[in-house]
């Protein structure tokens, strides 16, 4: 028994070693901290149970028989973040650059068949170098189980994440079908293929960093959503940004208390609005001054700025928040912001969040490069996400609504549930100056005429009340009374019950 328990404590500080302090000193010395040291940062303090500390690998090929380390280069098991239970996984780089081998990613699938069992969400935190060439075959299979995995656990438990160092080839796929990505700057980087087989295929000489950093990913591709500074700055918004989630899709959304009161009146928006139509203006401050305490947690900032999204809370329950950005492409929709909103739409809808959207849109982002690279098909992206979204949605219209953008940005006709207009707002098929010239081309010569039929056009269309006279808006209110109405529209569609026709699964346009 005693020898038993002396042997229990050598292995357990074995595992706890990971590579050995040589590569734990590496790691640390590229400003990383180890698999262990992430997660308790990421967890409550004393939370973590392990499980699997003591498997091996199973490889005997190129000497690896005589290699082998405690845990097999990722360490398992579940804790809790601000009380809530959670299932992680974290790789550490000092065991084989926490490559995946067949063991590797048991340990990961048994983590993943807990979560769904329980109905709990899943944290990875992945520094990894892709699957270990030695198994061969053998890793390959282990990346495909926790596809599968990744798969089947989409839009029944919330999975984050967290790209904290190397993340190749097969090791970026399961990130990619997670609901969140977040990254760490200077460190983390996610590509396919790297830079030396990026030169040799195709003779572009890149840096790591230009190829798949972090910046490249939260600008440019979108494949992220957010980047950090370091490892602890990202670990601490992951715990911060959990608590909006719930735990899988058939609870509630989390509840915090909150001192803001529900009926507060926030007197500045009534002059938010320029007086001039093509100025623009903040929306940003439209949110944070109706939500809870000013919280928002925005995903993808960096990336298609005409758009923004997040998650804040109204009367301490999660919402969703969709809103045009004025300030970047006068808020129009383009390729980029209607994937990046149809997705969030989507994940809303999935975790029974309700959905908030405020809209400024003078329409469809038009060029020659949008068309090409098909604005047609990813903008039918966003109207298929909030058509098929069963969850409440409540819309406040701006200012501009204008053309196909009008529908699309959870119109009435798209089962929005309530859809109220700001004074302000314009709701027309295009702006009157493009109006006028297509209704009375043959005046196009007479600046005169053309001035008198714009403003004519203006009058009778750029104001919320056809919209409102037709049923299409709700109620025209006035800004300062917006979080009032929103808290009271969630308070009565706390109970909504909607069901689209029983299909096996949609055929969103990809």
């Amino acid at each position: 028994m005693s020898s038993n328990i002396a042997e229990l404590e050598k292995r357990r500080a074995a595992a706890r070693m990971g590579g050995g302090q040589k590569r734990i000193d590496a790691q640390h010395a590229k400003g990383r901290l180890t698999a262990r040291e992430r997660l308790e940062i990421l967890l409550d303090e004393g939370s973590f149970e392990e499980l699997d500390m003591y498997v091996e690998h199973n490889c005997v090929d190129f000497g690896m028989q005589d290699t082998k380390f405690m845990g097999d280069g990722v360490v398992t098991g579940s804790g809790t973040i601000n009380g809530r239970l959670v299932f992680v996984f974290s790789q550490d780089f000092t065991v084989f650059g926490g490559s995946l081998s067949e063991r590797h990613a048991q340990k990961i699938c048994k983590v993943m068949d807990n979560a769904m069992k329980v109905g709990a969400p899943v944290i990875g935190l992945n520094d990894s170098g892709g699957a270990r060439i030695q198994e061969g075959v053998a890793s390959l299979g282990g990346y495909a189980e926790v596809f599968q995995r990744n798969v089947l656990a989409s839009g029944v438990v919330p999975q984050i994440s967290l790209i904290m160092g190397p993340c190749a080839g097969g090791a970026v796929y399961s990130p990619a079908m997670t609901d969140f990505i977040f990254m760490v700057k200077d460190s983390s980087y996610m590509f396919v293929t790297g830079p030396d087989v990026v030169k040799t295929v195709t003779n572009e000489v890149v840096t790591q960093e230009e190829l798949g950093g972090a910046i490249t990913h939260t600008t440019k591709s979108g494949v992220a959503d957010v980047a950090f500074e370091n490892d602890i700055e990202a670990l601490l918004a992951a715990r911060d940004f959990f608590d909006f989630l719930p735990e899988n899709n058939r609870m509630p959304v989390p509840e915090r208390p909150t001192a803001d009161p529900w009926d507060r009146q926030e007197d500045s928006l009534d002059t938010l609005i320029p007086a001039n139509a093509n100025q623009p203006y903040d929306m940003h401050e439209v949110i944070r001054k109706t939500l809870d305490e000013g919280d928002f947690f925005e995903i993808q900032p960096a990336h298609a700025g005409n758009i923004i999204v997040g998650f804040g809370r109204i009367e301490g329950r999660t919402i969703g928040v969709v809103a045009n950005q004025p300030m970047v492409l006068a808020g129009c929709l383009d390729i980029a912001a209607s994937k990046k909103a149809g997705r969030f739409v989507r994940f809303c809808d999935a975790f029974d969040i309700p959905i908030i959207t405020f809209v400024d849109v003078p329409g469809f982002l038009p060029g020659v490069s949008q068309e090409h690279n098909g604005i047609i098909k990813n903008g039918a992206k966003l109207l298929f996400a909030y058509a098929e979204a069963t969850v409440p949605k409540i819309t406040v219209i701006t200012r501009k609504a204008y053309g196909g953008a009008y529908d699309v940005m959870a119109s009435k006709h798209l089962r929005g549930d309530l859809n109220y207009a700001w004074p302000t707002a314009e709701i027309a098929v295009m702006g009157a100056k493009g109006a006028v010239e297509i209704i009375f081309r043959s005046d196009i010569g007479d600046p005169e005429k053309i001035a008198e039929r714009t403003k004519e056009y203006e009058d009778r269309f750029a104001n919320p009340f056809v919209a409102a006279s037709k049923g299409f808006i709700d109620e025209v209110i006035m800004p300062h009374s917006t979080r009032r109405r929103i808290a009271l529209g969630l308070r009565k569609l706390r109970n909504k019950s909607l069901e689209n026709p029983w299909k096996k699964h949609d055929n969103i346009p990809l």
